[in-house]
């Protein structure tokens, strides 16, 4: 199965949106420290954010890698179909993207990744480009786009939740 996009990888690029597609940029502050990096980075390696997230995560490896096959389901129902692009494993940085494949309701790439900044805090930051590609997300237009940052927003405070315990 094939993207369903060209600019396969093009999060990485801050700020960079193709052409006709929607950004999206959502920041979120989890913690301090070492620990809380080490807790946030392997929550959203290994899917836990995800999955306490309350959707269906079905993967073809225990961890993000490139070519790793995923698919989320929400609500039961809808279920979106997706590849690994790129990961990250930096001292001061881990996460991942994924792009769509044929079938999910959205075209498009999302990336979830953490990071401790200089002063110790660590952010959770999401950054997508996506448009509609079934009639029911088209159909959805604005409301879509809303859920999708509400979404994102909801991942920052799943992953600081989990962190918790490690930052007392």
């Amino acid at each position: 199965m094939s993207f369903t996009y060209e600019d396969v990888g093009a999060t990485r690029e801050n700020g960079y949106c193709p052409p006709g597609f929607h950004s999206l940029h959502v920041r979120t502050r989890i913690g301090e420290g070492e620990e809380v990096f080490r807790r946030a980075s392997h929550a959203v390696v290994t899917w836990e954010m995800h999955r306490a997230m309350g959707v269906g995560i079905d993967a073809s490896a225990d961890t993000a890698a490139p070519g790793v096959d995923v698919t989320v389901t929400l609500a039961g129902m809808i279920k979106a179909p997706c590849r690994v692009v790129w990961t990250v494993d930096e001292p001061r940085r881990a996460g991942w993207a994924y792009g769509t494949l044929s079938g999910h309701p959205e075209c498009g790439e999302e990336a979830f990744v953490v990071n401790r900044t200089g002063d110790g805090t660590v952010w959770l930051t999401i950054t997508a480009f996506s448009r509609a590609a079934k009639w029911y997300a088209r159909a959805g237009g604005a409301a879509t786009r809303g859920l999708q940052h509400a979404y994102a927003r909801r991942c920052g405070v799943v992953l600081r939740r989990l962190c918790e315990s490690v930052a007392d």
